[in-house]
């Protein structure tokens, strides 16, 4: 059975993937406007609060709770991953999918924003499923219009009940027992005495007071848990990189030099070459980010915003401090580390099977005296436990568009049950399923807004480019029947 799974997950995370992916970036990117030049006004954005904006979290709330569901141990063993799979190449192309996928996650978050939806509550609802169900529904005469009392026609239906459905399965294994066996692993190595069921229930009750207290709750732990830990990392990061200074420019020479060359790193063990280094570099960028995976828009979807596009370009610099800055320090450091210290790259080329992303980055943190292996261990613990945090609300918003309200509460319980099972070691199955539904909930999510992308472009031109960025959208946002 495991052997089946396997193959298919291989499959959907193959070349075509990463095709549709990258493409879609690249696309989306030219479609908007170069957004990415917008970075610096996104960035001041993020900022603030948006008094005049309708939502249940601040713009920073929602941008953080997406922060914490991407930067997790993705950014670091990862990275590393990449590197011993690709090559230092794989650096390269991990930093330019997070340049051209802040277009992509600008776009989603725009459409998520744009067709949201409220509760019985008054809470926002968004994501992919609202945007199948509202952006291609029609009224009396056959036209497009998103307007309660219209038919949402079969097919985008499909598409709505599909994204919710693999986001959900995607949900209980990526962001519950991937991100809990993490925390077990790096406690218990650092910590032998202490029983993983141990962890496993403390980990359980962490989780479990905060993600029950629905979206401001979460939002306001990771508003507070997320800028530490990654100032904390970077710091660690910038340290490692000033005990590397006479090899860093060697590094980045070598990371570019790999990522376009078929020349070996390493005296000829790491790295298989071009296409090695694009298809790892892309598949990790892609992953640590989420753009185009369609979670992110959940949340932002809940942000208090006057119009789509100031949420979009708050949003947007998500991609960027994922991948284009943590991921691409963590590189520079490992590669130079590697070069800096014959002995670790003697291990690497020695066990170049055995050697795992974890071990490379613990080496490469441990050169730091006394307080680099504290860093990285509390940096991956926070990282995947903000993670679970995150990503259970992506989970939680598809349970309620598939079941109603009283769908929530048992997939919070299974949500936890889970991250039990993943803590002791349990779940190998369940890893490979939700990595199948990571990737197939891309598809829907992907298909719509490229199918959107026109609607994107012409009201971020109004918007962003003719200086109406502090216009408020009067559209109402429908109320949705509680199931």
């Amino acid at each position: 059975m495991i052997e089946i799974l396997e193959t298919i997950d291989a499959f959907v995370w193959g070349p075509a993937m990463i095709a549709l992916l990258l493409g879609s970036h690249v696309f989306l990117t030219f479609r908007t406007g170069f957004i990415q030049r917008k970075l610096p006004k996104a960035i001041k954005l993020s900022l603030t609060s948006d008094p005049e904006g309708k939502g249940d979290i601040s713009h920073f709330g929602a941008l953080a709770t997406a922060l914490a569901a991407t930067i997790g141990t993705g950014s670091i063993v990862g990275v590393a991953t990449a590197i011993l799979a690709g090559g230092p190449g794989a650096v390269f192309w991990m930093w330019i999918t997070g340049v051209f996928g802040i277009a992509t996650k600008y776009s989603e978050v725009y459409a998520a924003v744009k067709y949201r939806v409220r509760d019985h509550n008054g809470a926002m609802l968004g994501g992919a499923m609202y945007i199948w169900e509202r952006a291609f529904r029609r009224n009396a005469e056959g036209e497009r219009d998103p307007r309660p009392g219209g038919r949402t026609p079969w097919w985008a239906k499909l598409g709505a009940v599909a994204f919710a459905a693999f986001a959900t399965v995607a949900t209980i294994g990526t962001g519950s027992a991937v991100q809990a066996s993490a925390m077990t692993g790096i406690i218990a190595a650092n910590a032998p005495g202490v029983p993983v069921w141990l962890i496993g229930i403390v980990i359980v009750v962490l989780v479990a007071v905060v993600i029950f207290g629905g979206v401001k709750t979460i939002a306001a732990v990771c508003e507070r848990l997320v800028p530490v830990m990654a100032v904390a990392y970077a710091g660690g990061c910038l340290v490692i990189l000033a005990l590397n200074a006479p090899v860093v420019g060697e590094a980045v020479a070598l990371i570019f030099q790999c990522a376009f060359t078929g020349k070996a790193a390493f005296g000829g063990a790491v790295g298989s070459g071009i296409m090695m280094a694009l298809q790892f570099g892309c598949a990790r960028g892609l992953f640590s980010n989420e753009s185009g995976l369609g979670s992110a828009p959940i949340v932002a979807s809940a942000a208090s915003t006057r119009n789509p596009a100031r949420q979009a370009l708050v949003s947007m610099t998500g991609t960027f401090w994922s991948t284009v800055v943590i991921c691409a320090l963590t590189g520079i450091v490992l590669v130079s580390t590697m070069i800096a210290n014959p002995g670790i790259q003697a291990d690497v080329l020695a066990n170049p099977t055995f050697y795992t992303g974890a071990e490379l980055a613990s080496a490469a943190f441990a050169n730091i005296p006394f307080i680099g292996t504290p860093i990285l261990v509390v940096g991956m613990v926070a990282f995947s436990y903000s993670t679970i945090l995150g990503w259970s609300y992506y989970g939680n918003r598809c349970a309620a568009y598939l079941f109603g309200k009283r769908g929530v509460r048992p997939y919070q319980v299974v949500y936890v049950a889970v991250a039990f099972l993943g803590a002791i070691g349990v779940g190998n199955v369940v890893w490979t399923v939700s990595d199948i539904g990571n990737a197939l909930m891309a598809v829907p999510n992907i298909v719509a807004i490229l199918l959107l992308s026109g609607v994107v472009a012409r009201e971020t031109r109004h918007y962003v480019y003719d200086g109406h960025l502090d216009e408020v959208d009067e559209t109402p946002i429908p109320l949705v029947e509680s199931k």
